[in-house]
């Protein structure tokens, strides 16, 4: 059915493949690490973004050519230790989704673009990426943000002396917008009969009447809100919130309340929200209490990056990890053999063209059909079985001492373990 296939190899595989017919190779494997690549093209990229942000910060000639010098010679680096740092987080179950929507959402409202398509527009002409791409970056920050706070800053103490004198000294700083920090409860009428609306407003006032008794809002937003996205994360909604950010009955109630204050039901037209005030700062100077954390975090950092690398260091020791000759990990841990193991070089046991190109096609191809392929990764794609001993040679067509052939070097894979 389908006519051509694509696939990702390394250097070795390419010329191998090269003449195999209905074979396209569009991409070169920099790096292998634990069941992930990084392709050249990524590398690529990065550097072509980079370069291109420091032209908008106003970087010209030599230092502009010192920038990059010291950026190439760390990108290998900074893309393993982000793709160390997402595999940790997924051992870790941490999940980003929820905090994401909201960051986007408040992208999306602070720029005036409700519509879906406008704003996806908007940030292909902002940052030069398709939306999918800078949804992902995103997602990378945050997952590598959440790990290095999780197993390296939680071991960070500062004494409260230390953070209490650097407030005094940049209370400046700390002066901010009246802003509330929400959870929510959607009970939905959408498609409802006047029965059902009937039966919605009482759910939303029994819910009321649980959170004021006591009840964990967070479970009861959980197991009962009909708003998924704010569901998965106990109702929270997640960025603070500020005067005409929201609708204005919705923020007139909502503006009125303190901190655990419980709001609603308010009937709107998609259905009855509560509300729940987690934070409302007011207008000014911050306290000390409630820039407590982040203060903490700004007196952390210099001695975060050193943490961090030792951390780094160990998920390196730990990882299946190899280097194609002509890259450079800057970070790499001294002893830790990350040499590139070449099996793509073919020995042919058979002596007709026909079982030369049947034993590369299984042995070098994990092959999907042409036009799934998305930019330059595969997503998904499932490789072949490997090969077995069905596929025998000749014993008169085989030399005495000849060896199995090596096996290929493995296409590129976006997940899973290497096989």
């Amino acid at each position: 059915m389908f006519r051509s296939f694509v696939v990702f190899a390394s250097t070795a595989v390419l010329c191998v493949a090269a003449d195999t017919p209905g074979v396209k190779v569009i991409e070169e494997i920099a790096a292998k690490v634990n069941g992930d690549i990084i392709t050249r093209g990524e590398l690529e990229k990065k550097k072509a973004d980079a370069e291109a942000e420091a032209k908008r910060q106003g970087l010209s000639g030599a230092r502009l050519s010192d920038a990059m010098r010291e950026y190439s010679g760390n990108i290998l680096k900074e893309e393993i230790d982000q793709l160390l740092l997402v595999q940790k987080a997924k051992d870790l179950n941490i999940n980003v989704d929820n905090e994401i929507a909201k960051r986007l959402t408040d992208i999306q409202v602070q720029n005036k673009k409700p519509n879906p398509d406008e704003f996806q527009a908007w940030i292909r002409e902002q940052t030069g990426m398709t939306f999918e791409d800078f949804k992902d970056r995103m997602k990378r920050e945050a997952l590598t943000q959440r790990v290095i706070g999780q197993e390296v800053m939680r071991s960070i103490v500062i004494p409260e002396p230390e953070m209490q004198k650097y407030y005094e000294e940049h209370k400046k700083d700390y002066v901010r917008e009246e802003q509330l920090f929400l959870s929510q409860i959607l009970i939905s009428t959408e498609g409802k009969n006047e029965q059902q609306v009937a039966a919605a407003e009482k759910k939303a006032n029994d819910l009321v009447a649980k959170a004021k008794k006591g009840d964990k809002f967070s479970d009861l937003a959980r197991d009962n809100s009909d708003d998924i996205e704010t569901a998965k994360s106990g109702g929270y909604v997640g960025f603070p919130m500020k005067r005409g950010m929201m609708e204005k009955s919705v923020e007139e109630a909502a503006f009125t309340g303190k901190k655990n204050d419980i709001i609603g039901p308010i009937k709107r037209p998609q259905g009855f929200l509560i509300l729940k005030v987690e934070e409302h700062y007011n207008a000014g100077q911050a306290s000390f209490e409630e820039v407590k954390n982040e203060i903490q975090d700004v007196l952390s950092r210099p001695k975060v990056d050193a943490k961090a690398r030792e951390f780094l260091s160990k998920l390196r020791e730990e990882a299946f990890l190899q280097i194609k000759d002509g890259y450079v990990d800057s970070g790499a841990v001294p002893g830790k053999d990350t040499r590139w193991q070449d099996m793509a070089q073919l020995k042919p046991q058979t002596t007709t063209k026909e079982e030369v190109a049947a034993r590369r096609k299984k042995h070098i191809l994990w092959v999907i059909p042409a036009g799934t392929a998305k930019d330059t990764k595969v997503k998904g794609a499932k490789p072949a079985p490997p090969p077995g001993d069905s596929g025998k040679t000749d014993d008169a067509a085989k030399p005495a001492d000849a060896k199995p052939a090596d096996k290929p070097t493995e296409p590129a894979k976006t997940g899973g373990t290497d096989k």
